[in-house]
């Protein structure tokens, strides 16, 4: 983020580990993260992504080391906590954002390619909590997952990432209620269109841009730095009484949509 309007050092002590940590919106909540104080491991399927983007976290003056990891491999996953404890010496923060998605008509869409996507945001999400609650446990510590807002209006060529997301919400809720008593605070975020990631690039055509724009009452998309913001203040002692909400950052995009809004 350019300019933080958080206080400085507000995450310091803390370690969080993120997936999908090297690129997109969860690249830039591992970054802020960092900028705030927290020790973060940035953990991914390819070393290539995690390198630069913890490089470039140690190069600021944060801390933060890469770990290869598929979070549908259980194995894998355990693997990547133990070594995020032995070199930070704890976890008592894990974002989830590690995710899967491609334009598909729920028609053409194969077993395979529905499960893929389930496997990586819902299950990989399961894993990731599982494998971590001992030390969120020990640490009181907290979880952010990070959703979608398309299964909250039923989105054409999405139906595998709005039922892997739909899950992630339902998770999300039921962990909040079953590990409050551990002192553990479980929250999703649910993005809108963000202009500056790949999947904005990738998967919406250039031509429903200025139409997919014209939805949001703020009348703008938002940007990986909203999302930040978004997680820092979840994050921060600031939101100690929240747990089991997702909070949808979206400009209001989806609820317009369910109604006839004016241009």
């Amino acid at each position: 983020m350019d300019q933080s309007i958080f206080a400085d050092g507000m995450l310091k002590g803390h370690v969080a580990f993120v997936t999908g940590g090297g690129t997109g919106i969860t690249g830039g909540v591992a970054r802020a993260l960092a900028e705030a104080g927290a020790s973060v491991a940035l953990v991914s399927r390819k070393m290539d992504h995690l390198q630069p983007a913890a490089d470039a976290i140690n190069r600021n003056g944060g801390r933060a080391i890469p770990i290869a990891m598929d979070v549908r491999h259980t194995d894998e996953v355990e693997k990547a906590v133990a070594h995020t404890i032995d070199q930070l010496g704890k976890i008592d923060i894990v974002v989830n954002g590690a995710a899967g998605n491609f334009l598909c008509a729920a028609s053409e869409l194969s077993p395979n390619g529905f499960g893929t996507v389930v496997d990586i945001d819902l299950k990989g999400t399961f894993n990731v909590c599982r494998a971590t609650f001992e030390q969120l446990k020990e640490h009181r510590g907290q979880i952010l997952n990070i959703s979608a807002t398309l299964h909250y209006i039923g989105t054409p060529m999405q139906l595998h990432v709005s039922a892997a997301k739909a899950g992630v919400d339902a998770l999300t809720r039921n962990l909040a209620v079953e590990w409050g008593r551990y002192g553990i605070r479980v929250n999703a975020i649910a993005p809108g269109p963000i202009a500056d990631t790949e999947g904005m690039q990738r998967l919406v055509p250039a031509p429903l841009k200025e139409r997919l724009q014209k939805t949001i009452p703020l009348g703008r998309f938002g940007r990986i730095a909203d999302i930040e913001s978004a997680a820092l203040f979840i994050c921060s002692d600031a939101a100690s009484y929240i747990s089991g909400t997702v909070l949808v950052v979206d400009g209001g995009q989806w609820l317009a949509s369910n109604r006839m809004v004016g241009s």
